[in-house]
Parts: C-alpha cells; structure tokens; sequence
C-alpha cells in the first residue's frame, strides 16, 4: 500500500494538531518536512520514541513541532507511522499536511488508517466498527458498549461459535469423502446439541441490540397534548433553550420543532408538534394532522396532560391516538390544584408521571420511566453484542440457516442437506469479523469512518 497521510485531529483551532502517516516510506516523508534538534535524524529514531524540532517547507520554517515514530508492526495500523504533532492553527496544520503530500505522501481516504489496521491482522472488522462508535459516542453507556466491542467481545463469541460449525462440518467432510475409512458416521443428535448451542450462543450476541441502537442513536420521540398543556415549556427545558414560543394563546405551535436532547444517558430525538384538537385555521389545521402522523410514527410519545383541569375531549382525541404505543402519560402542572382523574390514563398509558415541566420537577422520573419502558437498565454494558446493521443482518442470516439445519435435522433429512446450511452459516460468521469478505463491503464499512481516523 502507498503511504497516506491526513490530519487527524478536527479541522478547528486548537492547542495542538496532530498529522498521521502511515506507510512503507513513512519516515522518508517525515525525514523530508522534520527536521529534529540534535544529532538523530528521523530515519534513525526508533519506535516508540519522540524528537522535538521544526517542520519546514525546503528553507522555509513552517512550526515548531513533535514527531512521534511507531515502526512495524507495533503500530495502530501495522505499518511504519509517524505522527507530527503541531501548533492547532487551521492555516499552520494544512500547511505542513501540503508540504507532507509534496513530499510523497497521498491523501488519506475515509477511515484510511483504520483500515489499514483491519487489512494488516490489527483488529477484526468488529473491533475496527468500535473505533468509530467509540469516537461518536455521547454519553457514558454508548462508550462502555463501543470499548466492550473494541477489546474483542463480538469477534470472541463469533469465533467460537464459528470454530463450533467448522468441527461439525469437518466431520461431515471425512465422513462423507472417506467412507471406506474408519471413521465413526455423524451421530443427528450430536450435531443437533451443537447447533442448539451455537443458537443459543448467537441470540445472546443479538439480544441487546435493540436496546443498544436506541442509546447510540436516539429515541425518537414525540411531545404530543392540546394546546396549552405545556409541551413547548417541556421542551424547552429539556432542550436547554428556546426553541419553541411558549405564550398562553392556544395554537401557538404550528410546525413541528425537533432537537437532540439528552437525560442523563438517555438521548431523546425530541419533536414538539401541534396542540390536537378541532381548529378552523388551515395552517393550524395542518399542523395537527402533522402530529398525529408522527405519534403514529414515532417509538416513544410524551402525551401531555393538564392536571389542574378535566379530561376534554381533546385530551380524549389524544388519548384514542395512542393504539400498542411506548408512551408515557405526564400530567403536567403539580403546582396547581389537581382536578384530573388519572384512572383512564394508567389503564391507556405504560407509565404516568407527574411533574412540572416550567420548572423542571419530575424529571427524573420521566428518565426513569423511559429507561423501564425500553429495558435500558437491563442491558448489560459488559457482554457481546453486535452494534450495528451490518453486523445483525451477520447474525441474523446466519440463526436463519443453523434453524434450518434443526429443522431439517428434526425432519429426518439427508446430512448433506444439513451440511450445506452448516456451511452457509459459517460463511456469515466469517463475513461478521471480515476474514471472509467482499472488498466492496469493506469500503462501505469505512466510507462512514473521518478521514483522520
């Protein structure tokens, strides 16, 4: 591979910046624009270790910087790597990336060094996907869940599920190929327990999945009531801002506002939509009908309630929207005198909560509530699990064909039948940690990697 170089750090100013290469001729490179105080020169500088001086263009002095050299294969990406570490300025950093590229070096593609590593035996195709949930995870759950991934947890129940079939199917192979030798016939019942347990094995991998996807990538979620129930002071509290206008004249929100806010580990892809209810006004007309598309739409629904008044018949619209819904009923407004009666909402609603949301009181039962509704606090930061869509479609084709083979094995059928099911499962194991994969999946896995990384 050529050697390739990018700044890794983000393209804003900062206190310092940090350009990688990686490569055959990394050194070369770096001896070209680095010019060390003292008497060692880059090409003599062993791994591991660093050198202060100057990057320079040719005699012109570019910044005071740090070079760090990692040698093959005690690298991030198995391959020679320097890493010059300069002042952050945008201008500065661009520059001696310039004057890097002038030198030898070609730019970096998309998730290049990581890449690298998965291509050089560094990390499996799971652990390489864990750099980047790592990098974009936003609260303390999403990290543990990407470290798990990243020390090898999915790539480990894989391979031993994996190493499981291959015995199996080794078995099948002598069996069938050398029937003249002595060598025992495959008892059904023997690979039925192995198959069961490579299930078994495999639901475990994928049971949190779910679960996991909702705290990296959000819940999305939707605000709903009539007009004047407090949805846009909720919102607002949640979202630290004013987003929506809060006055006390009924249809004041019209359009739907959204905004990514977060309780505690919970990330809340939040939507505040119109006040239900009968209106004459187009617009407002709308905007009701918005929001009754998007609770049906949507995975989790704050229905909000005033609880200083009765049930209206709006309240009862909203109520008869909410058909097998993850929803929570908040009865708003607990600094009033409290005239709702709340019995027709325990029996609709999966949880009712009662807070204030103009001053925040109750929320952290409204977190609570959610993290019950979606199992959040059962899931295990600890164990395997696949993290993305690529690698439960792996697992999920691979359950399919080992129930296969159960079924056939159960239905009496023919062992070659059962081997090719064997194998087929196999092959989607290999494809989930990459030792068996197409080049087009692999540049799709890290075009959506930056391209420092």
């Amino acid at each position: 591979m050529s050697t390739a170089a990018a700044i890794s750090t983000p393209d804003s100013p900062g206190g310092i910046a940090v350009i990688r290469i990686s490569g055959e001729d990394a050194l070369k490179v770096a001896a070209k624009v680095f010019r060390p105080f003292g008497k060692d020169d880059v090409m003599s500088m062993k791994g591991y270790t660093c050198a202060f001086g100057i990057a320079h263009d040719g005699d012109e002095r570019l910044d005071d910087c740090v070079l760090t050299v990692f040698r093959s294969p005690h690298s991030y990406t198995g391959e020679d790597v320097c890493e010059i570490s300069c002042h952050g300025g945008i201008y500065v950093t661009r520059r001696i990336l310039r004057t890097i590229l002038k030198n030898g070096a070609e730019p970096a593609g998309p998730g290049e060094f990581t890449k690298r590593a998965f291509l050089n035996g560094k990390l499996d195709l799971t652990q390489a996907e864990a750099v980047m949930d790592i990098i974009s995870a936003k609260g303390e759950r999403e990290l543990k869940m990407a470290e798990e991934l990243r020390q090898g947890a999915a790539f480990k129940v894989a391979k031993k599920c994996s190493e499981k079939l291959l015995g199996m199917l080794a078995g099948l192979a002598a069996w069938a190929d050398y029937p003249d030798e002595d060598i025992p016939e495959v008892q059904p019942e023997n690979l039925l327990s192995g198959l069961e347990e490579v299930r078994g094995s495999l639901r475990k991998l994928i049971a949190g999945y779910d679960s996991g996807r909702l705290i990296r990538e959000g819940i999305p979620t939707v605000i709903a009531g009539k007009p004047n129930v407090g949805k846009s002071t909720l919102f607002n509290y949640l979202a630290g801002c004013e987003r929506s206008i809060v006055t006390d004249i009924a249809g004041t929100t019209r359009d739907v506002i959204e905004e990514t806010v977060r309780l505690g580990d919970i990330v809340l892809r939040l939507s505040d939509t119109a006040g239900i209810r009968e209106t004459d006004d187009v617009i407002e007309g709308i905007g009701v009908g918005i929001a009754e598309r998007m609770i049906d739409s949507a995975e989790l629904v704050i229905a909000m309630f005033d609880g200083s008044r009765e049930l209206s018949d709006e309240d009862i619209r909203l109520i008869n929207n909410i058909n097998n819904k993850n929803s929570i009923a908040v009865i708003n407004k607990t600094d009033k005198e409290q005239l709702l009666d709340v019995s027709r909402l325990n029996k609709k609603f999966t949880k009712c909560v009662y807070m204030s949301a103009k001053d925040g009181s109750g929320i952290d039962k409204l977190t609570a509530a959610i993290e019950d509704i979606f199992h959040l606090n059962e899931l295990s930061l600890n164990s395997a699990s696949v993290t993305n869509e690529r690698q439960k479609q792996c697992v999920d084709s691979a359950l399919s064909s080992i129930n296969a083979a159960i079924d056939s094995l159960k239905g009496g059928e023919l062992l070659d039948a059962v081997n090719v099911l064997i194998d087929d499962a196999e092959s989607y194991l290999l494809s989930l940690t990459g030792e068996r994969i197409t080049e087009a999946v692999v540049d799709e896995v890290f075009s959506k990697f930056c391209v420092g990384k």
